[in-house]
């Protein structure tokens, strides 16, 4: 095989939607695929060619995500892919370390991904940075603590979806400074978010929506779909499977759970991507009927040591050198003195004797605040030379809240 690595143009598109169909074993239907090319940056994609046919894909969306203390150029990795044909040939390492370089000369520190198999990208330096939650609650023991938050100047208001996109917009973009791992929205981004098209339904019929507000404007928002359903003795046993929700404060969130938990004829709630610290945790009266499944959300690599770790802020003063293992970007691995306060970070190179040794990828996993050093040492990952340098990095690291996309890209 000769491999040749180059960016992909729209003559590519056909054969760059049979390679993706082909890694990930599902026809793309033709709407779906009219949405990843309005979200393609093709001047960003990147194709593996054996002579003329196009063996493997990958490509990165330009994002300002939300890290610890405020929004970051982040390169979002997607569509990545290779012909079952082509496997166990060296063309994902090809196609991720080219990326990664390309990354690093555009000047991105920080890049992030969703894993379609969650074995493969700690090979190339990203780590499990943030979690969710995928909630199936009984509505019959939805009922809330007495303390649940209240705002009596709040109402509810159903929406048609097509016709309320501005009030969305408005509301996410309020919210998305407010966790680590949320990342701006463009126009096309929200066209998918928004999409009703039957595959997207899956048989839970159209996209709904309520709206929370006051007087002065919108404070929340949820987009679910209700699935009807009836059980063997004519009873309701219908499940509504929720999008997303977002509320600008305690009141309107638990308002729209409320809304969310007492649909008529609605006896279960599921709902996916949801944050591991959800507030909804600690409404519910009866927490045992909030079954929960934990998943990885965000995969993140620090492409760049000396410029994403300044990029973010951080939750207690630190003055460590870290040592970092980076065999895939060669000009990471090395000693780094990390000093930070309230002033802000600065990280640079150094031949000192290293505090603490670790991965890239367990880097990556801290960045975005959610996952404890001292968890990763336990696990035989983090290497300490000096006693308490582990504790002093894990808690300038950790942030609140727990980071969350929440939305595939």
């Amino acid at each position: 095989m000769s491999l040749t690595l180059r960016p992909m143009t729209e003559d590519d598109w056909s054969d760059w939607i049979t390679v993706d169909e082909e890694a990930f074993g599902a026809p793309i239907p033709p709407h779906r695929a009219d949405r990843f090319k309005d979200n393609t940056e093709f001047e960003r994609s990147l194709g593996a060619y054996d002579g003329d046919l196009l063996v493997g894909a990958t490509a990165v969306c330009s994002f300002t995500m939300t890290v610890p203390g405020g929004p970051i150029p982040v390169g979002g990795v997607t569509a990545v892919g290779v012909l079952p044909s082509h496997r166990r040939r060296g063309v994902l390492t090809a196609l991720m370390t080219r990326q990664l370089a390309d990354l690093h000369e555009r000047g991105e520190a920080v890049a992030a991904l969703y894993a379609s198999e969650a074995a493969i990208y700690g090979r190339f330096g990203y780590g499990r940075a943030a979690d969710s939650m995928v909630f199936d609650i009984s509505t019959a023991g939805g009922a809330f603590l007495p303390h649940a938050p209240a705002d009596p100047s709040l109402r509810l208001r159903i929406v048609r979806p097509a016709d309320a996109r501005e009030v969305f917009e408005k509301v996410f973009d309020a919210a998305l400074g407010s966790r680590p791992g949320l990342y701006a929205r463009t126009p096309a981004r929200w066209d998918g978010v928004l999409s009703d098209h039957e595959t997207d339904q899956g048989g839970a019929g159209p996209l709904r929506a309520v709206v929370a507000e006051d007087d002065g404007g919108p404070r929340g928002y949820a987009l679910f779909r209700i699935k009807p359903d009836w059980g063997d003795n004519g009873a309701p046993d219908g499940e509504l499977r929720l999008k997303e929700v977002f509320g600008l404060d305690p009141a309107a969130y638990a308002l729209l759970w409320r809304h969310l938990l007492d649909r008529d004829l609605v006896s279960r709630v599921k709902a996916w991507n949801r944050p591991a610290d959800d507030p909804l945790i600690h409404l519910l009266a009866d927490a045992r009927q909030l079954n929960a499944l934990w998943l990885d959300d965000l995969w993140v690599r620090v492409v760049d040591v000396e410029r994403a770790l300044p990029a973010r802020r951080y939750s207690a003063p630190v003055d460590v050198v870290i040592e970092v293992e980076d065999p895939v970007c060669p000009w990471n691995a090395r000693r780094w003195r990390l000093s930070a306060d309230v002033s802000g970070a600065r990280c640079a190179p150094v031949e000192d004797a290293p505090d603490l040794t670790l991965p890239v990828s367990v880097l990556g996993a801290a960045y975005l605040g959610g996952r404890p050093l001292a968890a990763l040492q336990a696990a035989g990952v983090v290497r300490e030379a000096r006693a308490g340098a582990v504790r002093e990095l894990s808690a300038a690291m950790a942030w609140d809240p727990a980071p969350c996309a929440g939305l595939i890209f």
